[in-house]
């Protein structure tokens, strides 16, 4: 496959960047090209899940370049066409919402919007506790946009958190490559963990 121009966008889902930065750093090593973008809080918050900084090391040492954190610095990715596909993993349900709303007020949600603007696919990886309550219409919404896929998910804790959804980031690759194609990876609803 020739290499890639991919823009991996993260947002503030802390608890799964240990499973989606190794899937950037994969990207990366196939030699892809990568724009590593992240949400105002993805890229400031310390959580207990790690520091801010520390994340910002690691994601640009993969890629190479420096990520995307403000909004003139997402801004030209739809004029000048940069990537051939834009991948949000992990995106919570605030960044669901504003996507199915169109808001575009955060470095992911702008870059997001410029980017489909080139009929180019849209990649979401869901990761939220109310996906199957107050984030469900958004997904709903998104999953009937032209150009926009995502990557199977399922109930990550059905007991404990009844509502809460995780993409299966191990889907990461094969999932881009059908959105690609103009496909969704199915089942789009795996079996719970």
């Amino acid at each position: 496959m020739n290499p890639l121009h991919i823009g991996f966008a993260l947002c503030g889902s802390f608890c799964t960047f240990s499973q989606v930065i190794p899937q950037l750093e994969a990207l990366a090593e196939e030699g892809h090209d990568l724009y590593p973008i992240m949400s105002f809080n993805a890229a400031a918050l310390d959580t207990r899940f790690g520091r801010a900084e520390d994340h910002i090391r690691r994601i640009e040492a993969a890629c190479g370049r420096k990520i995307i954190m403000t909004l003139p610095g997402a801004e030209p990715i739809g004029p000048r066409k940069l990537l051939d596909i834009l991948i949000i993993e992990p995106c919570t349900g605030n960044t669901l919402a504003k996507l199915a709303g169109g808001v575009a007020d955060t470095p992911v949600t702008l870059a997001a919007k410029s980017h489909l603007r080139n009929a180019r696919p849209l990649l979401i990886a869901v990761s939220t506790n109310d996906a199957l309550s107050g984030a469900a219409k958004n997904i709903g919404q998104l999953q009937n946009y032209k150009n926009v896929y995502f990557i199977p998910y399922r109930q990550d804790d059905s007991e404990h958190k009844p509502t809460s959804v995780v993409a299966d980031f191990s889907l990461t690759q094969e999932a881009m490559l059908r959105a690609l194609e103009g496909k969704q990876l199915q089942p789009v609803m795996r079996q719970p963990l």
